[in-house]
């Protein structure tokens, strides 16, 4: 290795790694900040413009846009015609690039950059070296990332040689690098242009761990993050305390934290599989725990609770004797971190802004061969705007309540049916291949409870028998969309049994 080509923007580990290869003796071209910093540290630096013969231009814009640069890179030094013309060229070889990226993805994050801030931005030089000395990795080291430093500066020094295995794997590593570095300058500027759904999808995402498995031991699994998950997702909670994160933990996890931040009171969701089995409103966090933990008791066991407030010392207690696997808010007390941390095994996990409504990005999912992609399903919806269909319309009192179980109807797998009394969940019907199976079920597990209770349904009844069975078990009032071709039968059904039931025009399905 006689010559390498340093210019980064993320200057961690550079100084170190420039002594090594200096020690090395191999020559080190660089440019603009990171040559400044080499040469601060006492590490001997050629500028590239000295190297092309040519000085930057345009603010810094053109600096290594070259021939004698990408020349010196992307020559096979065992092609005889190549050898011939870097001769004829007075070209000499770069053999290795260490390279990163302008902080684009920063400078977005960042609060009130500007547009032209953040077009500058856009690094076009580092992505030609980084390509070049990529698709030659077989005679150019090419490095991205710091945690390579080492290896290279050890084959530099005499160490062992870079093998085609380890050049592959970092040539690979530096077209990801570029890729999702381009993957973000497209979604930004398509977001900005307006285009909801462009022709071609450009993705990318950080690996946040690798997981045991998946959702079963024989499936491998990993977590990643989105290039500007901010510390109120899921991607940016902070684990204060447990065992690792599980694949299932994680999707349950996701649910109850979409779940909670639909109330605006004191809230807490208790989740199993993804679909709540309790829910609970109070006028502070304890009560709120208690009505979810009484809406079942048994299902909770093992389940993951998420709150809408800050964790206290009264609800970590009635939490403490619950076997369950995470426990969600937006901070944990010095109490409470006292009491629940005891218990080993339980994750504990702070996501900031949990109180508040999250703002939601589009849903992707994928099918055999392709992605499916949607909007969040965040229709604005207020109880005053729903139309009464029967002939005895809804108290203040069921009204309140069918706003809530509302709410939570929209997280639970389709065909969905919810019961709430009080302040509570009292039923649950998931997932079922009919409504009045699903309705059936949130019934049976109410009991006593469904009396005086209100339901919800995702989506409308396409006949009368799920009317007549909430009839049946004593419930008051039924909000659901409407819109089915045998609607009176059910308004009728609904009419004879005294029940007040209104119309949203939205439904909720939730397929996955």
């Amino acid at each position: 290795m006689r010559r390498a080509l340093i210019s980064v923007s993320d200057k961690t580990g550079i100084v170190e790694l420039g002594r090594r290869l200096e020690a090395a003796g191999v020559e080190i071209l660089s440019t603009g900040g990171t040559a400044r910093t080499l040469r601060e540290a006492g590490v001997a630096v050629r500028d590239v413009s000295e190297f092309t013969g040519f000085p930057e231009i345009l603010d810094g814009r053109v600096k290594t846009l070259h021939p004698r640069v990408h020349g010196g890179i992307l020559a096979l030094r065992g092609r005889e015609e190549h050898r011939r013309q870097m001769e004829e060229h007075g070209l000499e070889p770069v053999d290795a690039v260490v390279v990163n990226l302008y902080p684009f993805r920063e400078t977005v994050s960042r609060p009130g950059a500007s547009f032209e801030e953040i077009v500058e931005q856009i690094d076009i030089g580092g992505p030609s070296l980084i390509r070049a000395a990529a698709k030659n990795h077989r005679d150019v080291a090419v490095v991205v990332d710091p945690a390579d430093y080492g290896r290279l500066a050890e084959a530099a020094g005499g160490g062992a040689p870079l093998t085609g295995e380890e050049r592959l794997a970092l040539a690979a590593k530096a077209f990801r690098h570029t890729a999702a570095y381009d993957a973000v300058i497209a979604g930004y500027l398509t977001e900005r242009a307006g285009v909801r759904f462009p022709e071609r999808l450009t993705l990318t995402y950080d690996l946040v761990q690798t997981l045991r498995y998946g959702e079963n031991p024989h499936q491998p699994g990993a977590f990643y993050r989105g290039p500007f998950a901010g510390p109120s997702t899921l991607a940016g909670a902070k684990q204060l305390h447990g065992k690792e994160l599980s694949y299932n933990n994680l999707l349950d996890a996701d649910a109850a934290v979409r779940l909670v931040r639909e109330f605006e009171g004191p809230a807490a969701a208790a989740i199993k599989h993804t679909n709540p089995c309790g829910v609970g409103w109070g006028d502070n966090l304890a009560e709120a725990f208690a009505r979810a933990y009484e809406a079942d008791p048994v299902s909770i066991f093992g389940g993951i609770i998420a709150v809408n407030r800050p964790l206290d010392g009264e609800t970590a207690r009635r939490m403490k004797d619950i076997f369950l696997e995470i426990v969600l808010a937006p901070a944990f007390t010095p109490e409470a971190s006292e009491i629940l941390t005891t218990k080993k095994n339980l994750r504990l996990l702070e996501i900031a802004g949990l109180a508040e409504p999250g703002e939601e990005g589009d849903f992707a999912r994928t099918v055999s061969g392709g992605l499916l992609v949607q909007g969040p399903d965040a229709a604005l919806e207020v109880p005053q705007s729903w139309r009464p269909v029967t002939k005895r319309v809804p108290s203040a009192q069921e009204l309140a309540q069918l706003a809530l179980a509302w709410r939570v109807v929209k997280h639970v797998k389709s065909n969905a049916i919810v019961l709430v009394h009080g302040r509570r969940t009292v039923g649950v019907g998931a997932g079922q291949m009919n409504r009045v199976g699903s309705a059936r079920i949130a019934i049976a597990q109410a009991g006593e409870w469904a009396k005086g209770a209100v339901m919800a349904s995702d989506a409308f009844f396409p006949m009368s028998d799920t009317v007549e069975e909430a009839a049946k078990a004593g419930v008051t009032a039924i909000v659901q969309p409407g819109g089915s071709i045998r609607d009176e039968e059910s308004i009728r059904a609904a009419d004879e049994a005294g029940i007040a039931m209104v119309f949203t025009g939205v439904r909720h399905f939730r397929h996955g």
